[in-house]
């Protein structure tokens, strides 16, 4: 049900849902921080406790900038996803020509490597309405897995209910 209803608040409040990818990023780099201090503290070599508290420094910083400056963070993630997808895609092409796989691995692999790669390109093409084109295409994706996931979780009770009948147990039996 929850991803249901973010899906619904994604598709229908792109914006929101950028700011809060932005947020969020914002709230990992302050615990990042927080963690990478708490480590240099925990140190007993002067090497180690400088690189935690540059770590630290790092994180809090991006996290301050991304509250600062919500929009340039934003289309840096999104170019961060293309960059992503874009490799990951390449990749993906390039295990389809491994040995020994069928042909339906091979269009698997391909057809998915490409679609990775149209995904970055079109990210990276405009990162700027790609950021929206994301939050809405995230939102999509939570709609249909959390009907999925409702569906699933009918059949699985109705897979429980069948059971019980055929055993003659009930969960309350085997307590």
């Amino acid at each position: 049900m929850l991803a249901l209803v973010i899906g619904l608040v994604a598709v229908a409040w792109p914006n929101i849902t950028v700011s809060a990818f932005v947020i969020l990023f914002a709230i990992y780099a302050f615990v990042m921080a927080c963690t990478d201090a708490a480590r240099a503290f925990r140190s007993d070599r002067a090497g180690t406790v400088m690189g935690y508290v540059l770590l630290a420094l790092l994180s809090l910083a991006a996290g301050l900038g991304a509250l600062l400056w919500p929009g340039i963070t934003a289309v840096v993630l999104t170019v961060w996803v293309a960059v992503w997808a874009l490799l990951t895609g390449v990749v993906e092409v390039a295990l389809a020509f491994r040995r020994g796989e069928k042909a339906g691995e091979r269009a698997a692999w391909a057809f998915g490597g490409l679609v990775s790669i149209a995904l970055g390109v079109v990210l990276g093409i405009r990162p700027d309405i790609g950021a929206l084109a994301l939050a809405t295409a995230f939102g999509l994706f939570s709609i249909v897995y959390g009907a999925y996931a409702l569906v699933l979780s009918v059949q699985v009770g109705r897979v429980g209910t069948s059971a019980e009948r055929l055993t003659g147990s009930t969960a309350d039996s085997t307590a």
